[in-house]
């Protein structure tokens, strides 16, 4: 059985009170701190009516009042639910709405708040009061994943499950004996932020990464420094803006050691990780697991034995290769059991009963996972992932169900049919590309008002019907490559004519206007590092991504760089 982690935490505070517990940019507070500050706010939300088994929203920006306001909820007794504020008004509104919280945790009131949701500040306080005993099965965070329906379905993980994931990285050596410090890179809404901010738990310092360290490698990798980070969770697509940061090493020798997850790892980044882990400038793992798991299911080092795998299950997870009969099979669908199953789909008995199914290799009552992933055990005896037997994609470490984009675009007005699909370009890797049957072309806005950003596709296709098999399904093969589009006003002058050819090699465009647009061409937060880097190495000003979003049209952009240049 699983120690508690506030348990846990408590044991911290006493072992090394002084101990930089978590640190952003502009604040830092020690374990003691951090206990004084999350017991005065957990007092605080039970002043509220909040208590054992309820659920409390949270909607803060990256910043130490995150971790103490996740902290306090669980001191509460109560699961908290991430609502991103940089999600669109409508998402967010239904996930408070479906979730049925009662409290948001925020700075301020959102005009997506349902009227009947109280807000209270992270830093309010009330007389602290001893933490509410909960039980393993408590709820301990409701997360919200992409659903095929055209709805996020909310996923219910409960306390021992979060307690039995940190236990079992530690059992295997992922997790050191010694206290780290540990970056938090991961957003809130996904689900491998968990084992990131949850490890102060463990008496781990927990470094908070802002949105412009995400964006920007150089000043990512300053900060990594200045507070000494050891461990660091990133996604495959990641590491390939941050790789020639980070395969030199630390100056001052620190071994970093990188939890890679999210997606799978492609062959060449498999070898080069391994290669940088034999040469002693890195350590690096492999993580595979569905929210529906908590986390973390299976892991393995990445050496340079064998290609890409994720490994063998972690302690308290059993993994299952079968067919559609429920058989073991070398290659088949992976079916996941054990005591760190989520409690199912919030308010969605259906939905969860088709997931979650009875497991004939366990105790009466125990249940298996339907992951939807293709795997193979290989002749060494680890998981190989061989693709998905439905519609869910992985991109840039995100689940996105494909139908439920598709789902909001059949909404927009005007459009008859859509179909959604993920395309690799060796150029600029993978992207969604929307294909769409309309009268008008607003498309591509009603998407941005109804998605998150890394659901948006990048390119949006107007046909006049969507091809057909004969027997009446969708003929994905058949569906049109994105063309380029007609070329507006040429790019004049040094800056635009560079941008240009910029912009040109990263999204794997032959022609590019002054007036187009970056992320209508299809560009997003990875290619815009490399776009950053590129106009950094070439005119030697501190361009940031920034720059690139708040600049998106090339023109706009060229005159920003000509200002820094000149400045």
């Amino acid at each position: 059985m699983s120690e508690d982690l506030l348990a846990r935490f408590q044991e911290a505070v006493r072992r090394d009170p002084g101990r930089i517990a978590v640190r952003d940019t502009a604040a830092k507070l020690s374990f003691a701190e951090l206990d004084r500050r999350t017991a005065t706010l957990a007092g605080a939300l039970r002043s509220r009516g909040i208590g054992r088994g309820d659920r409390v929203g949270v909607s803060l920006g990256r910043s130490v009042d995150l971790v103490v306001a996740l902290l306090a909820v669980w001191r509460t007794g109560a699961a908290y639910v991430p609502l991103d504020p940089g999600y669109p008004a409508g998402r967010l509104a239904y996930m408070a709405e479906d979730s049925g919280i009662s409290v948001l945790l925020a700075t301020g009131t959102p005009t997506w708040l349902p009227s009947t949701v109280d807000v209270l500040a992270p830093d309010a306080e009330a007389t602290a009061a001893e933490d509410i005993a909960v039980s393993a099965l408590d709820p301990a965070y409701v997360i919200y994943t992409s659903g095929s329906t055209g709805k996020p379905k909310g996923v219910q993980a409960h306390r021992g499950a979060v307690a039995s994931l940190v236990t079992a990285l530690e059992r295997v050596g992922m997790y050191a004996p010694c206290q780290r410090v540990v970056a938090w890179n991961a957003s809130m809404s996904f689900d491998a932020s968990v084992q990131q901010w949850a490890r102060v738990c463990r008496g781990d310092t927990v470094i908070v990464l802002d949105q412009e360290h995400r964006t920007d490698p150089a000043r990512l990798v300053d900060w990594l420094d200045e507070c000494a980070v050891t461990d660091l969770d990133l996604t495959p697509s990641h590491w390939t803006v941050l790789r020639e940061h980070l395969l030199p090493g630390s100056a001052d020798g620190r071994v970093l050691r990188l939890f890679v997850g999210g997606e799978p790892i492609a062959e060449p980044v498999w070898h080069e990780l391994a290669a940088a882990s034999a040469d002693g400038n890195l350590e690096a793992l492999n993580l595979y697991g569905p929210t529906e798991c908590t986390v973390d299911a299976t892991a393995t080092w990445i050496t340079e034995v064998g290609g890409p795998h994720i490994g063998t299950p972690l302690p308290g997870i059993r993994a299952h290769v079968l067919d559609e009969s429920l058989r073991p099979v070398q290659n088949g669908e992976l079916y996941l059991s054990g005591p760190r199953l989520a409690a199912g789909y919030l308010d969605r008995p259906g939905l969860t009963a088709q997931r979650f199914v009875a497991d004939p290799f366990g105790e009466p009552g125990t249940r298996l996972y339907r992951t939807g992933d293709q795997v193979r055990w290989s002749p060494e005896g680890v998981l190989e992932f061989t693709g998905r037997v439905d519609r869910q994609v992985k991109l840039r470490g995100y689940r996105v169900e494909l139908g439920e984009i598709e789902s909001v675009l059949r909404r927009c007005p005007g459009v008859t049919a859509a179909a959604v699909l993920l395309r690799d370009d060796e150029t600029i890797g993978q992207r969604l590309v929307a294909y769409y049957v309309a009268a008008d072309d607003t498309v591509r806005d009603a998407a941005a008002e109804a998605l998150p950003e890394f659901m948006i596709p990048a390119e949006f296709v107007k046909i006049d019907a969507l091809p057909l098999t004969p027997n009446g399904k969708l003929d994905t093969a058949a569906l049109p490559a994105p063309e380029a589009t007609a070329v507006g006003v040429e790019p004049s002058g040094e800056v635009e004519e560079l941008i240009a050819g910029v912009w040109s090699e990263v999204l794997g465009r032959d022609r590019i206007s002054a007036d187009d647009d970056f992320f209508a061409l299809g560009g997003h937060s990875l290619v815009a590092l490399r776009v950053v880097a590129r106009l950094k190495k070439n005119f030697g000003v501190p361009v940031s991504t920034k720059d690139v979003y708040r600049h998106p049209r090339l023109s706009d952009l060229a005159r920003h760089v000509s200002v820094l240049a000149a400045g």
